[in-house]
């Protein structure tokens, strides 16, 4: 199936929705996301954007509909708010522990390292890094991912003007190799400057 731009589908999302404690939090959604291109999900707090996420993650059990992948190799790769690594590994040993749980495109870890700015904090545990450089580790793991669909949960958050860039040269990088991507954003002004099309989530009446 191909997407509204005509590019291959990555993501093809029939009537999914969720509901907690029988509240709606989203849905039902229909929608498709093509190689090469980012879906912009925007909407007020409590709209269910990170829900959306971890739901397509496999985080979360969708109440109602389905979500088709065409990547069926590899999981989406899922970037949320809170980094999941092991305070008392390095940031080396915690990419090489993440990396052998879901697999890497086979970039060597110090150079995914070097990329998001972190050399020199290889043997730095993860529990001495501030939030930025957390947040950068977050991004060395998902640069090493060979998942085609990226999940990005608010990706410009706790990061300098210079992390922003990053995370903009990624998401150009990942989607001129094929790849596609979902961002959640408050405003449009925190968006890659890449083809990007807007799914605007409200709270559905209950």
């Amino acid at each position: 199936m191909n997407s509204d731009s005509g590019h291959p589908a990555s993501l093809v999302v029939r009537g999914l929705s969720f509901a907690r404690n029988d509240t709606p939090v989203f849905g039902p959604l229909d929608f498709i996301v093509g190689r090469g291109e980012a879906l912009l999900v925007q909407g007020g707090n409590g709209a269910g954007k990170t829900t959306l996420l971890r739901v397509l993650a496999g985080l979360l059990r969708a109440d109602t509909g389905d979500a088709t992948f065409d990547d069926h190799a590899h999981a989406p790769a899922y970037l949320g708010h809170l980094p999941a690594f092991k305070a008392d590994l390095s940031s080396l040993e915690n990419l090489r522990f993440l990396c052998g749980l879901h697999g890497t495109r086979g970039s060597p870890l110090d150079e995914a390292l070097a990329i998001v700015g972190l050399s020199g904090y290889e043997d730095a545990l993860a529990r001495q890094l501030s939030a930025g450089q957390k947040k950068r580790l977050s991004l060395a793991r998902l640069w090493l991912s060979p998942a085609q669909l990226w999940l990005l949960d608010e990706p410009y958050a706790n990061l300098d003007l210079e992390g922003i860039e990053l995370v903009n040269r990624m998401v150009r990088a990942h989607l001129d190799g094929g790849g596609a991507a979902l961002v959640t954003t408050h405003g449009a002004y925190a968006a890659p400057p890449v083809r990007t099309r807007l799914l605007e989530l409200r709270r559905p009446l209950p």
